[in-house]
C-alpha cells in the first residue's frame, strides 16, 4: 500500500460532501506532477484529505477504490480521475503550522512542495501524522 495527501478546498468540495457522498471521483486535477501521481496511485491506496485555503489542516483519510481514467471533466488533454471513498475522520485534524513545526515532517511533500495538490506520503510520514491527529487505522 502507498500513502498520499490529496489536496481540497473545502468551500468547492468538502470532507463532510465525501462522507455524504460515499465514493466520489477525485477530479479536475490540471498540474503535471500532481496527475502523474494520481496515475501512480492503487486501489487499497491511502491518502490523507486535507483542505486547502480554508483551514488547512488534514481532516480525513480516503482510500483509493478506482484506478486512474480519464477525468470527464477534462475538455482534453491527458487528465486522469481515480475515485476515492471515505475512511474515517482525523480525530484531531493536523494543522498546517503544526506540521512545518516538526522537524520530522520537513521532507514531507506538503511543505517542500506547497503547491502541489496530490502528493506522495511516506510511511513513516504516515505513521507520524496518524499519531499527531490521534487516528488508529
Amino acid at each position: 500500500m502507498n500513502y498520499w495527501l490529496v489536496k481540497s478546498e473545502p468551500d468547492a468540495f468538502s470532507w463532510d460532501q465525501q462522507v455524504a457522498n460515499g465514493v466520489e471521483p477525485w477530479t479536475g486535477v490540471r498540474n503535471h506532477a500532481a496527475r502523474n501521481n494520481l496515475k501512480a496511485m492503487r486501489v487499497g491506496d491511502r491518502a490523507f484529505f486535507y483542505h486547502s485555503n480554508i483551514g488547512r489542516e488534514i481532516v480525513g483519510v480516503v482510500e483509493v477504490v478506482r484506478e486512474a481514467y480519464p477525468d470527464p471533466t477534462a475538455e482534453s488533454g491527458d487528465w486522469v480521475a481515480v475515485d476515492m471513498k471515505a475512511i474515517a475522520p482525523m480525530p484531531h485534524p493536523v494543522g498546517l503550522a503544526a506540521i512545518k513545526a516538526d522537524p520530522a515532517l520537513a521532507d514531507l511533500a506538503l511543505v517542500r512542495l506547497s503547491r502541489l495538490s496530490v502528493g506522495p506520503v511516506s510511511p513513516e510520514h504516515w505513521a507520524h501524522l496518524c499519531a499527531m491527529g490521534g487516528l488508529r487505522l
